[in-house]
């Protein structure tokens, strides 16, 4: 006896989008200023300076780079600007956060960016994964509004739907 099976998921039409699609390729990685810094705790100009052009900054070619003061030092923003003018041209972003929020906002900007024309009045379902950041769940959602028909959060055998349009 045969009998023909029929797949209810995908006789249903429902799209799926995997927010890990979006995820950067590499990690981020930190530049610390306190390497750069007297002692790790103050600026001296002059020496800070040296350091900066000393410093082989070929090591972040291509990189995202969070940069961060693990020390309690008070460094002017203008020691930021000098970090930001040698790594102009040479990584790919620069941020004054952690790597983990430097990730988070590339991530971010790959779903601010990416084309959803191809979803365009369908049902779409968001896969759940419980380790991404709810911004991110939020941001998809304002980028389907108006462009989906049906909005749904989970699997597509068994999605929640969030909004039909």
């Amino acid at each position: 006896m045969t009998e023909d099976f029929v797949n209810k998921v995908e006789a249903s039409g429902i799209l799926t989008i995997d927010l890990l699609d979006f995820k950067p390729k590499e990690s981020s990685v930190g530049l610390d200023i306190a390497d750069f810094l007297h002692l790790g705790l103050m600026l001296k100009e002059k020496e800070f300076k040296e350091k900066i052009i000393a410093f082989d900054w070929k090591a972040f070619s291509g990189k995202s780079v969070a940069i961060f003061c693990s020390s309690d030092a008070i460094v002017p923003s203008w020691a930021y600007m000098q970090l930001a003018n040698s790594l102009t041209g040479i990584a790919s972003h620069l941020d004054y956060c952690d790597v983990e929020c430097l990730d988070l906002k590339i991530w971010q900007e790959n779903i601010q960016n990416a084309d959803l024309s191809q979803y365009q009045g369908e049902k779409v379902v968001v896969r759940a994964h419980q380790s991404i950041h709810p911004s991110l769940y939020i941001l998809i959602t304002q980028q389907l509004k108006g462009v989906v028909k049906t909005i749904m959060y989970g699997e597509a055998g068994l999605p929640k739907v969030i909004t039909k349009n």
